[in-house]
């Protein structure tokens, strides 16, 4: 079946709140992360069903949509869970907050790296607990972790009497930087969790969007628990459709948890504030699941393509650098130079202001840095960096 990812999709006047952020100016949202593709047909198709029964009462995952998901895991991964070791859940920010307030205690430390999704730095502090970071860093190629300064952070962070290391907080795929952690890197972390003792909660809400292509050693994304049995004790893993399949609006992601205890102060946590994840949501995971693979396989190449148009675009600007998209629709870009040769004081807002609605990278603790979305019709996309090289010249 062929799929049109460049058939124009009207968002204006809608519930986006992508597209409503900007309404009535002349600025083209590229910011927050959701693509602006239809969702898959299969999808559609089973929501039509779904609405069709006309009763909405309160729901509860079906075996087979428990069952859907197990076999995409084995599938897509080759990792075989357990039914009883999802959890599942409305979203992931949600569940990153919930995760802060399972593990630990008040004043306990929460690790991660930065630049990084905003919900991991608020998410530790909501919860009362102290959020210690440090930064990746940029090789040639693409960004990297700086192990020794993880190592010192961790060491650091458990020489306070009321402090320790028990969470760490890992994006994998990564928000914004668009790495594909290889298996050495997932090793290396893997060891220093287990060195200072922390629960890994890995966030691998983009493991569908891997954009090196099918040949290449990084093309498979590597879930972190099948590292090895005790890595999986020590791991709540964050999953949802959402970012692959664009539907993020429905609330349905999950959590596998494969240690009793570890799943046990999850739910507890959970308790009384976390909804059930509707019943749209239900039926089209597991549409996603079952029968979308070919829809997938063509949104990669699309999103492929759009990624060399945002990389040879920025390279030409004078100022301007990002490196190569490995992973999500998401191209994180470094502007600090071009802010400093002009005076700007906020990149995003001088984009803004040429028409271009991009995420402030100080928000992902990287200021100076902008993101941009380039999950869209290639028209579209072409129009945004042509804005972006005038707004640079």
């Amino acid at each position: 079946m062929n799929f049109d990812f460049d058939a124009p999709v009207e968002r204006t006047g809608t519930d986006s709140e992508k597209w409503a952020k900007y309404a009535g100016r002349d600025i083209l949202p590229l910011w927050v992360a959701d693509m602006d593709f239809a969702a898959p047909p299969a999808v559609i198709t089973a929501l039509h069903a779904r609405v069709a029964h006309g009763v909405f009462g309160y729901n509860q995952p079906t075996a087979q949509q428990t069952e859907t998901v197990v076999n995409y895991l084995a599938r897509q991964f080759a990792w075989a869970i357990a039914p009883e070791w999802i959890v599942w859940l409305p979203g992931l920010v949600s569940a990153l907050n919930v995760v802060c307030r399972a593990i630990g205690e008040k004043d306990d430390a929460v690790f991660t790296a930065t630049p990084i999704y905003p919900p991991f730095l608020s998410a530790p502090k909501y919860a009362e607990r102290r959020l210690i970071s440090v930064p990746l860093v940029q090789g040639r190629r693409r960004w990297e972790w700086d192990f020794d300064a993880v190592d010192a952070a961790l060491e650091s962070a458990s020489t306070f009497e009321s402090v320790s290391g028990k969470l760490f907080l890992l994006c994998h795929p990564h928000n914004p930087t668009g790495r594909a952690w290889q298996i050495d890197e997932l090793t290396q972390l893997a060891r220093l969790a287990e060195k200072h003792d922390l629960v890994i909660c890995s966030d691998e809400i983009h493991n569908g969007l891997i954009l090196s292509p099918p040949a290449s050693p990084s093309h498979q994304h590597r879930v972190f628990a099948t590292l090895g049995d005790d890595i999986a004790a020590r791991t709540i893993t964050l999953m949802a459709p959402s970012k692959t399949f664009n539907i993020p609006g429905l609330g349905c992601a999950f959590a596998v948890i494969s240690d009793a205890t570890l799943r046990r102060k999850f739910t507890t946590a959970m308790r009384g504030i976390v909804p059930h994840a509707n019943a749209l949501g239900m039926a089209a995971t597991e549409a996603a699941y079952r029968a979308c693979d070919d829809w997938q396989a063509a949104l990669l190449d699309y999103l492929r393509g759009n990624a060399r148009a945002a990389e040879n675009a920025v390279a030409k600007i004078s100022g301007l650098a990002m490196h190569p998209v490995e992973a999500t629709y998401l191209a994180w870009i470094d502007a600090r130079e071009f802010a400093q040769q002009r005076g700007i004081a906020n990149p995003a807002q001088y984009f803004e202001a040429h028409g271009l609605g991009l995420s402030d990278g100080a928000a992902f603790g990287a200021p100076g840095f902008v993101r941009l979305n380039f999950g869209t019709r290639r028209t579209l996309l072409d129009e945004a960096l042509q804005r972006l090289n005038a707004a640079c010249r």
